[in-house]
């Protein structure tokens, strides 16, 4: 028997292979919003906690990759029906929650409650209806070798 320690190889992966890893992934892509083609650039210029005001500032290219995000004049316009589908779910959800958690509430509860939520949670569907536009409609697909190695 050796006292050798074990070559890299033969080694648990280390923590930030299995992040990197984790970090591949269409689901975290998406919900992160990240580049579709790298997944490493952001979608956004900036972090929603950090400008929540800008929430509509998106970045024309990746800066990690340069992938052109609108790809045709007006090719962010679909996303209004992903926009559509998601709002008619957070309304339906309000007045369900209303409806069977607080004991159907008088009408005007539920035309004060349902609008509130819907233009709370605005610039969170905003975001994600272009995301999941552009993975859904983009025609993009994951490419590993085109992430830029050198980062500084």
């Amino acid at each position: 028997m050796s006292n050798k320690p074990p070559n890299q190889d033969q080694r648990n992966p280390s923590l930030s292979d299995t992040t990197i890893q984790k970090n591949n992934t269409t689901g975290y892509a998406i919900l992160h919003h990240k580049c579709p083609r790298c997944r490493e650039g952001n979608i956004f210029r900036y972090p929603f906690l950090q400008k929540p005001i800008k929430f509509t500032a998106t970045h024309k290219s990746c800066p990690n990759c340069g992938l052109q995000y609108e790809q045709e004049p007006g090719f962010f316009v679909g996303a209004m029906y992903v926009s559509y589908a998601m709002t008619m779910a957070i309304l339906l959800g309000t007045a369900f929650i209303l409806y069977n958690f607080f004991g159907d509430p008088q009408l005007i509860i539920y035309i004060t409650t349902v609008p509130a939520v819907v233009l709370l949670l605005l610039p969170i569907v905003f975001r994600y209806s272009r995301t999941i536009f552009l993975y859904g409609f983009g025609g993009i697909k994951y490419n590993p070798e085109i992430v830029k190695t050198d980062r500084r």
